[in-house]
């Protein structure tokens, strides 16, 4: 679709709808966005009085759905108005059409399954290559399922140890609501069976490949029921065998052993070279799991005899199997992580904490691979069988993601990346040595107009917080820099660096694109994760707030320059600075973000992560939770900055009512004539599986906006 097609498609999308728009002029623009009903609910919880104006906005009912895609067209159309917004478009379309975006390689004996957008490609398709002097062929095109009102995504994807078949999970709309197919490698049949339910299926082979374990939500239960991801339940399944028949492994009803949540995830995962079967318990979002072993013999027969290896409450958040010896890390005594091997002779350390925060494990052949993150940059060691650790040294400083190894192999697989270099798939050998492949080939693009740099800021209680900046050579620090500022923080996630293509558009107008690590996150250790967790979560957007006031007085940028971007649990990150400093920025970007936390919980993915932000139901939970409920936050004649709300209606994760009430109440508001938009996409979820041209255009979109707000002359719309 050409943009003048779509900008005509848009402009007509409010009178298809038959919402009326309000008559007052919003900022000389456009008729103002439509107002929504207010019809106010007010509790007291915990001796605490609350008022939400927008309650039946979470029915998600019609009238919820006609106004929240009235907002949308709105939006579209004042954005597609922006001077310079097309030429955006065009321009990050040009670069990303120019990379080969690899997601994920694995190795079956001489076979390489390789996941990728192709140069051009709208989405990522599944490929398998005979050795890396092989000739690439298509595995799986999601496209081949479209329905005509959508598209489908490849969500997830597992090969057998041999290669010769593919689970793998395919959705649509970005809803992530997989549903699990297996593919025959050598022909491209695929079989008749199908289940689904399987979101996180995380389907495990077994090493002869006759079948595989997986995970899948419990039936008869709606998708938009708060119920929807409680009591799943780990199966195993026989190839070319009736899903019907399939043997429950485990859940919470299966094994007094083996106690779970209804919240609990149970996965099971068998491993090449072990007679061992091991159950992961994964309580919601919490990072620390439990794990139980039993013969994988006993397993498979649907009989299992679980022994427990760990609860949480020994922080292992990943482990590793090799024969019969199971690898642990752990944070427990250690918040930057250690390593610790259990078998037949107990448990013991292998790998004490060190500067680095180990962030995975992985087991091969020849030992036992740990993936580091040494301040913001990658790192990868190898732990043999008999306990010599060997520094993996990398062909460039970067980021490492998609770390991949095979009990059946020697060496590792795994891509590099930093924010300016593109991404390239390496393998390392037995005598680790690093080679680069050519699976994911560098693309034609000039990097050298540009350059990055990683510093800190204090934060007012003297906490360093790391960041990194990117940004061209020529860039003048003397304030007149437009800096677009990203922060999540939270699940100790982290943002290690990314090649920035679809960004070097913003980077070409003067702009600086800037990473800030705030407390939150993982990237100094479990340490810095609990800093930003529950009642500290303050710290979170506290930081964020520190750091752009430091890039001001350091002449990076100034306050009608400075724009902030969350995503998701980042919501809150950009939602609380906004509202306990809406004289920082100018332009404030909310991404499927979490609004109104305190009534996230009532949404379908609400239970899981309580572990991560706390429940209303408790006092401390309760406290955590209003603290950092930007909804509840907003204050009435208050000059808030100019403001993009982004969602996708399928969003599985963060639920789209919670933007919807965030745009409505901010509209209501504030004082301001700055903009208050809500972008609505109706065939996207949470982000994940949107094409290449979803995302283009919401960048473009989302830089257009930050442009014109912060006052660049080519981004100006003429005076009426």
């Amino acid at each position: 679709m050409t943009n003048l097609n779509r900008r005509t498609l848009l402009s007509s999308t409010a009178a298809m709808l038959g919402m009326a728009l309000t008559p007052r002029t919003a900022f000389g623009q456009a008729a103002g966005p439509p107002v929504a009903r207010i019809d106010p609910v007010t509790e007291v919880i915990f001796g605490t009085k609350i008022t939400d104006r927008y309650r039946w906005m979470e029915s998600k009912s019609p009238e919820w759905l006609a106004y929240t895609k009235a907002q949308g067209a709105y939006a579209a159309k004042i954005l597609a108005a922006i001077p310079g917004r097309d030429q955006l478009a065009d321009s990050i379309d040009h670069i990303t059409g120019l990379v080969i975006a690899v997601e994920s390689v694995q190795i079956a004996g001489n076979l390489i399954f390789i996941e990728k957008r192709p140069a051009g490609g709208s989405l990522e398709n599944l490929y398998l290559r005979d050795g890396l002097a092989g000739t690439e062929r298509i595995l799986i095109d999601p496209t081949r399922f479209t329905a005509k009102a959508t598209h489908y995504a490849l969500d997830w994807w597992f090969a057998s140890p041999d290669g010769s078949h593919v689970a793998f999970g395919i959705s649509p709309g970005g809803n992530e609501q997989s549903v699990l197919h297996v593919m025959v490698t050598a022909t491209g049949e695929i079989l008749p069976e199908q289940m689904d339910r399987c979101w996180s299926a995380n389907p495990s082979w077994l090493p002869d490949g006759s079948g595989f374990f997986y995970n899948r939500f419990h039936p008869g239960v709606s998708p938009e029921s708060n119920a929807y991801e409680e009591y799943s339940a780990a199966w195993f399944h026989r190839l070319r065998t009736n899903p019907q028949d399939d043997i429950k492994i485990l859940d919470a009803h299966t094994s007094p052993s083996v106690p779970m949540l209804a919240i609990d995830a149970p996965y099971v995962q068998a491993t090449p070279g072990s007679s061992l079967a091991i159950a992961q318990i994964q309580t919601g979002d919490q990072n620390e799991v439990a794990l139980y072993a039993t013969s994988l013999e006993s397993a498979t027969a649907g009989k299992p005899l679980w022994r427990k290896i760990c609860d949480n409450s020994a922080k292992v958040t990943g482990f590793a199997l090799l024969g019969e010896d199971i690898y642990l890390m752990t944070h427990q005594d250690a918040s930057r992580y250690r390593l610790l091997i259990s078998n037949a002779a107990g448990t013991k350390q292998i790998v004490p904490q060190t500067s680095s925060v180990i962030r995975a494990i992985s087991a091969a052949k020849d030992g036992i691979y740990i993936q580091d993150l040494n301040a913001g940059l990658g790192g990868l060691r190898r732990v043999a069988p008999d306990g010599t650790i060997t520094q993996i040294q990398l062909p460039f400083s970067g980021g490492i993601d998609a770390l991949y190894t095979s009990t059946l192999q020697d060496g590792a697989w795994f891509m590099l990346e930093s924010w300016i270099h593109p991404a390239v798939i390496c393998h390392v050998d037995a005598q680790g040595v690093v080679h680069q492949t050519d699976i994911a080939p560098k693309p034609p693009i000039d990097v050298s107009p540009y350059t990055s740099e990683e510093t800190h800021a204090t934060a007012r209680d003297g906490t360093k917080i790391p960041m990194s900046l990117s940004y061209r050579k020529d860039l003048k620090r003397d304030g007149s820099a437009p800096l677009l500022a990203f922060a999540y923080g939270a699940y100790g996630i982290t943002y290690d660096p990314w090649f920035l293509a679809r960004y070097f558009a913003f980077l070409d107008q003067g702009g600086i694109f800037a990473v800030v690590n705030v407390r939150g996150g993982g990237e100094l250790g479990e340490d810095w994760h609990l800093a930003g967790k529950k009642l500290t979560k303050p710290n979170t957007w506290r930081d964020l707030i520190d750091s752009c006031e430091f890039l001001i007085a350091q002449g990076y940028t100034s306050k009608p320059k400075l724009a902030i971007w969350g995503g998701s649990a980042g919501g809150i990150t950009v939602g609380m600075f906004m509202t306990e400093r809406p004289d920082l920025a100018a332009v404030v970007i909310d991404d499927v973000g979490v609004s109104n936390a305190t009534r996230s919980e009532f949404g379908p993915n609400g239970a899981p992560n309580i572990t991560e932000f706390g429940s209303i139901k408790t006092p401390d939970g309760f406290k955590g939770l209003l603290a950092m409920d930007a909804y509840q936050h907003v204050q009435d004649g208050t000059k808030y900055p100019s403001v993009m709300l982004i969602s996708g209606l399928n969003d599985p994760r963060v639920e789209p009512w919670e933007l919807t009430k965030m745009t409505a109440r901010l509209q209501a508001a504030t004082a301001s004539t700055n903009p208050i938009l809500l972008r609505v996409d109706t065939d996207a979820g949470h982000g994940y599986g949107s094409t290449r041209r979803q995302r283009d255009l919401e960048t473009a979109d989302m830089m257009a906006f930050i442009l014109w707000r912060t006052g660049a002359a080519a981004f100006q719309p003429k005076a009426e």
